[in-house]
């Protein structure tokens, strides 16, 4: 899913700019119960229907009770996130905690340091996965934008009956690419995955670059969009989009992956894991020809990008200390999310779920043989901006749809390959540029 329309990202360009102050208050002792406060979070509302109601009913209500908070929670559409935000720092008020699906450190000035909580975590929970800590941490300025306690993994979603007869499977891009122009030819259905400025678009066009050896940084923070692999890698998408994909996919929103696959239209998409359960819930009748993949090896590497569920805690927040402690105890409880969310929030945390083998695919756990993947999700996870950090101007290089356009650009020939690369290079060091003089890089 994905967030979109001019008015959000010139909202969330705009709320990145202005400084404010910060109260750099650290985690408290659970207090005693002589005076009730309030801690209010906004976060997306889970495409699995069983995670809302655990979060809500169970986590956040025993929690609650137990520190004598009362907590409010509010859950909005995804697309409804970043001008929620946008307009909470316009009046300096609104929740302790907001939850980020796409890279925002570009509203660092707005955000407390998440430090303490990454520390206290890791004491008692063990060390979190490295592409977590690159994903909030700033090694500029050695502060965090966010935390999270889990992420969204990346996967291939297909059909294992079409790629069956076309005796092809999606291991490498290559594989995607011949697979695809085959089953397209021989059943008409399309491989397909998002070329709209939109959050699956972003984070799966990263995944090809990644795997391609290009990147929108060196691990120094320094840009290297302009490259050889980038080429290669936009090559490979206009001859995926020309070969084997649709028209539509250029005004894809973010669910649209979801029904390309669900009605049957469609042999292959990227995705976490929405697609095949949500045909186990509508009982299709292909539900079980749906199946998961690794994201596919390129020539550099396996590697895929998808995105986090990140908290934030505003330096205008009311009740810092509760939010904080509130992460520290979900974290806690991660092995519970995990199974409420039908395995879609991964940990951050591994120590916290340490039978994910057996929850997703042993021998005796009931679970259908397609999840068995998942304990091996976090071995081609990694951030946006990697193999460096997700800094504020990798954040406004996603936001601004820099990315998705370049590619967009060569796929339908508006521009050549080289064309498009230069334009994105320039306006990509033009965002670096601003935030080094910021003192961010």
């Amino acid at each position: 899913m994905g967030v979109e329309g001019t008015i959000t990202r010139r909202g969330l360009l705009a709320a990145s700019g202005a400084a404010l102050a910060t109260s750099g208050v650290g985690l408290a002792p659970r207090r005693a119960r002589a005076q009730r406060k309030t801690l209010k979070i906004m976060q997306w509302r889970h495409f699995v229907s069983a995670y809302d109601p655990w979060f809500n009913d169970t986590f956040a209500r025993q929690w609650g009770e137990a520190n004598d908070v009362d907590v409010i929670i509010d859950h909005v559409g995804f697309a409804d996130l970043a001008p929620r935000a946008v307009a909470e720092i316009q009046a300096q008020r609104g929740h302790d905690l907001i939850q980020f699906v796409t890279p925002h450190a570009m509203l660092v000035d707005h955000l407390i340091d998440h430090r303490e909580i990454f520390e206290e975590c890791s004491r008692q929970y063990g060390k979190p996965a490295e592409f977590a800590l690159r994903a909030h941490f700033n090694p500029k300025t050695r502060t965090y934008t966010g935390f999270a306690a889990a992420f969204q993994p990346a996967l291939v979603t297909y059909r294992s009956d079409l790629w069956a007869k076309a005796q092809a499977a999606p291991t490498t891009w290559n594989h995607v690419l011949t697979g695809a122009r085959r089953i397209k030819l021989l059943d008409g259905k399309s491989a397909a995955f998002s070329l709209a400025p939109e959050h699956n678009c972003e984070q799966t066009l990263r995944s090809i670059m990644y795997s391609f050896g290009a990147s929108e940084q060196d691990a120094d923070g320094s840009p290297t969009l302009r490259s050889p692999a980038t080429l290669d890698a936009l090559r490979y998408v206009k001859d995926l989009f020309e070969q084997a994909m649709i028209p539509d996919v250029l005004r894809w929103d973010g669910a649209s992956n979801n029904r390309f696959m669900l009605t049957g239209e469609g042999c292959l998409t990227i995705d976490s894991l929405s697609i095949p359960r949500a045909a186990e819930a509508m009982k299709l009748d292909f539900a079980g020809d749906l199946r998961l993949a690794a994201m596919p090896a390129g020539p550099a590497a396996r590697l895929g990008s998808f995105g986090f569920y990140t908290y934030s805690i505003w330096r205008f927040a009311e009740n810092p200390e509760g939010a904080k402690q509130f992460l520290v105890d979900y974290v806690g409880r991660s092995r519970e999310a995990f199974l409420a969310s039908s395995f879609q929030n991964m940990p951050c945390y591994p120590e916290t779920v340490p039978d994910l083998e057996a929850l997703t695919g042993g021998a005796s756990s009931g679970v259908a043989a397609k999840y068995a993947l998942m304990k091996d999700v976090a071995s081609w996870t990694t951030n946006a901006g990697h193999p460096g950090y997700t800094n504020p101007a990798v954040s406004e290089v996603y936001e601004r749809g820099i990315i998705s356009k370049m590619f967009a650009n060569v796929a339908t020939a508006r521009l050549t390959p080289e064309q498009a690369l230069e334009e994105a290079d320039r306006e990509e060091r033009a965002i670096f540029d601003r935030w080094r003089e910021r003192g961010q890089l």
